[in-house]
C-alpha cells in the first residue's frame, strides 16, 4: 500500500527503535534541558559524521561491481537504514519535545516533572529518584520516565504525604521524605 493512504498520527511510532518507549497520545515529549542536549548532539552527530561515512563506503562498495556478494555494499546498505531510521525517530522527538527546567520550578513543595525526591517504602528502604523524560530514563542513576507508574503515583504528592502504588503483588505505601528541583547531568 503506498504512503499517500496511509493515517499519519501525532506521534508516528513506525521509526520507534526496539526498547524505545512511545509517547503518549497526545501528550508532548517532556525533556530537561540537558536531555534535549542529548539528543541534538546524538542526531547531529549521525547526521554530520556517521552517515557520510557510511555513504563514502556503500559509494566505494558500488563501484567495485557485483553488488550482490558484496559484503562492504550489504553491509552498508542496511547500516544507512538504521542510521536513516534513527534519524527520522530524533528528528521526531525532537519537535514534539517540551523542555522543563527543574531548577526553574516555582512550586518547589510539591512533585512535579524534573523533581528529585526521596521516598521511603512499607519495609522502611529509602529511595531517591528523579523524574525526567521518556528518553532520559536510566534506573541505575535513578532517573525515571514521567509516565512511569511509580512517578504518577508520586505526581503533585508533597514532603510528608503517603501515595499508593500499584505493584504486582498488591498495593505499595510510598512516604515522600524529601523533594528537591535541582539540575539533571
Amino acid at each position: 500500500m503506498s504512503k499517500a493512504f496511509t493515517k499519519e498520527t501525532d506521534h508516528d511510532d513506525d521509526d520507534l527503535p526496539e526498547g524505545a518507549t512511545p509517547i503518549p497520545k497526545g501528550s508532548p515529549n517532556y525533556i530537561t534541558p540537558k536531555g534535549l542536549d542529548r539528543l541534538r548532539t546524538e542526531l547531529n552527530l549521525l547526521a554530520r559524521v556517521e552517515r557520510p561515512k557510511v555513504v563514502e563506503t556503500v559509494s566505494w562498495a558500488a563501484g567495485n561491481g557485483d553488488r550482490s556478494e558484496n559484503g562492504d555494499y550489504i553491509y552498508g546498505k542496511k547500516r544507512l537504514r538504521e542510521i536513516d531510521r534513527r534519524l527520522r525517530f530524533l528528528t521526531k522527538r525532537i519537535e514534539a519535545a517540551r523542555v522543563v527546567d527543574p531548577t526553574a520550578q516555582t512550586n518547589k513543595d510539591q512533585v512535579f516533572f524534573g523533581a528529585t525526591v526521596t521516598y521511603a517504602n512499607s519495609r522502611d528502604e529509602e529511595k531517591t529518584v528523579t523524574i525526567v523524560g521518556i528518553d532520559e530514563a536510566d534506573l541505575e542513576k535513578g532517573r525515571i520516565s514521567w509516565i512511569a507508574p511509580i512517578a504518577r503515583a508520586l505526581m503533585k504528592a508533597y514532603e510528608g504525604d503517603t501515595v499508593q502504588l500499584r505493584i504486582p503483588g498488591g498495593i505499595e505505601t510510598l512516604e515522600i521524605i524529601e523533594i528537591a528541583y535541582i539540575a539533571v547531568d
